[in-house]
């Protein structure tokens, strides 16, 4: 999955887009895989899958849509939260509670996440920023490092 579209890069790190998507596109992409059994994403260009967390403090069940990038057979997310000063709250539920599961195309599946770091993330981040070259803009601009997650199924 290479990304090919220069424009699209330009238009979604731009300040104005990520004020509005950041708080539009959750809520109609939830939405949008309840109606279409996940086969629709707001990105469809993209592969995106329905992330459902265990909230660290709440113990409840929370979902949120990513994109997702998928390399030799095993997924992983970014919390890169629209290119946001601060790390997203999901991340901090993976971290806590590691087991979750994701909807993808209307699968429900039982992952494992592992946050990698170092040498584990600094080889598979040329292969996330392919799929999404807006993640090292979002790098750039909060000067923060996303958090990288590498999912691993889980036996139903």
């Amino acid at each position: 999955m290479a990304f090919r579209s220069a424009k699209l890069l330009v238009i979604t790190v731009h300040p104005l887009y990520v004020a509005i998507a950041k708080r539009v596109l959750p809520p109609i992409d939830r939405a949008m895989y309840a109606l279409t059994g996940g086969r629709i994403f707001s990105m469809t260009f993209f592969s995106g899958l329905l992330l459902t967390t265990t909230g660290r403090k709440t113990g409840q069940r929370r979902s949120i849509p990513l994109l997702y990038v998928e390399h030799h057979g095993l997924k992983y997310v970014i919390g890169s939260n629209f290119g946001q000063r601060s790390h997203p709250v999901w991340t901090l539920n993976l971290i806590a509670t590691p087991e979750a599961v994701i909807s993808v195309k209307g699968r429900r599946i039982p992952v494992k996440a592992r946050l990698l770091d170092g040498d584990e993330r600094a080889l598979i981040w040329p292969v996330l920023t392919s799929a999404w070259p807006a993640f090292d803009h979002y790098t750039d601009r909060t000067g923060r490092t996303l958090r990288v997650f590498e999912l691993t199924e889980l036996p139903e």
